[in-house]
């Protein structure tokens, strides 16, 4: 199964029999001459519509009776929304969710499970990465990640007691301090990362919003997908997205998807960063910068980018926990399942997506 992106201005996706018809027009300004793309229906799992192309109603409703999703972002990749088949009927698994989100150690254990599949994952990285350079700024990096994990692991959910306030958890309450640790990890990996890209790429701390230079836009574009993904996975287990345990469950806040993703960010949309950038695909000017002094790719760029997460996605790694190979995609969705099998009880807990 796959990801469709629809990237061209203008282009028309339509149902064709049991083909997704992508007609993409001619633009002059750019030298692009009018040509149709074709994929099999039954191969594509999700489809991403940017700016302004159009998907037509059989397109739609074919896709979501093989309960495929339709996410529609803007031409710059910020979310606009989705369509999306009719939920999971399993309501007892969404009842033990929000079961766990009101018992503080519950959450917190889960909470704490993400923190540190994210922790190891994001060493690892940067472990990797070391081994041809072998700088010393990595080097500390990865002892700060791993004093920090070490002091997450000997965190005790036991003894968690409920916070006053689950969405602003005091700095002294176990879910403060679990996520301070968290923070700082970051921060140390975020150091380590500046000194594993080429020379020429300047990234001096991760920036959000918005992306002051190119590698922060590059980071923020490749979470922006990575979230869709992780929510199309929750979404197919039955889970509801916005019942989280690290992140807190607010209004909008689609807090599961976040949770989730957190232990995929180093692997998936780190990773492509790092490829695109030290196999010279991507240089600092394929960006436009606005006003604002965002930096954006160009759409020749964006294309390039969408290309090479769909290949990291497809990507077979031997599984840390079952150990058979599987793509990085299908693990998106085997997390949200054990979620749901630690929620009903069916694994005793939660095992993190933590590679070596």
């Amino acid at each position: 199964m796959t990801t469709l992106y629809v990237t061209e201005p203008r282009a028309l996706v339509r149902k064709d029999g049991d083909t997704l018809t992508v007609q993409i027009p001619a633009d002059p300004v750019r030298k692009i001459e009018a040509r149709k793309v074709e994929v099999p229906l039954s191969k594509v799992d999700q489809v991403v519509v940017f700016g302004d192309a159009t998907i037509t109603s059989p397109a739609i409703a074919a896709l979501l009776d093989q309960r495929a999703e339709i996410c529609f972002l803007s031409m710059y990749g910020q979310w606009r929304g989705r369509l999306s088949p009719e939920m999971s009927k399993n309501a007892l698994l969404r009842i033990e969710q929000h079961k766990a989100h009101h018992d503080p150690q519950r959450r917190f254990a889960l909470a704490r499970s993400f923190v540190q599949g994210k922790l190891n994952n994001m060493r690892v990285v940067l472990m990797r990465a070391n081994r041809k350079r072998n700088q010393t700024e990595i080097e500390t990096a990865v002892e700060q990640i791993k004093q920090r994990a070490e002091q997450v692991a000997q965190m005790d959910a036991s003894a968690v007691t409920a916070p006053p306030n689950p969405a602003r958890p005091q700095a002294d309450s176990a879910e403060g301090v679990l996520q301070g640790l968290e923070g700082a990890a970051s921060a140390a990996y975020f150091e380590g990362f500046a000194h594993i890209l080429a020379d020429g790429w300047v990234f001096e701390k991760r920036v959000r919003r918005p992306p002051t230079d190119p590698v922060n836009a590059l980071l923020s574009y490749a979470y922006t997908l990575l979230y869709h993904q992780m929510q199309a996975a929750i979404n197919i287990v039955g889970l509801e997205p916005y019942v989280g345990y690290l992140h807190s469950s607010q209004y909008g806040k689609p807090a599961l998807a976040l949770d989730l993703m957190e232990e995929f960010r180093p692997l998936i949309a780190d990773s492509v960063v790092v490829t695109l950038i030290n196999n010279s695909v991507l240089a600092p000017t394929d960006f436009d910068v606005e006003d604002t002094g965002a930096h954006r790719l160009t759409d020749t760029a964006r294309r390039t980018f969408l290309t090479k997460f769909e290949e990291r996605l497809n990507t077979e790694i031997m599984h840390p926990i079952f150990g058979y190979k599987v793509s990085y995609r299908r693990c998106l969705e085997m997390q949200a399942r054990l979620v749901a099998k630690s929620l009903t009880g069916e694994i005793p807990v939660y095992v993190p997506f933590a590679v070596r």
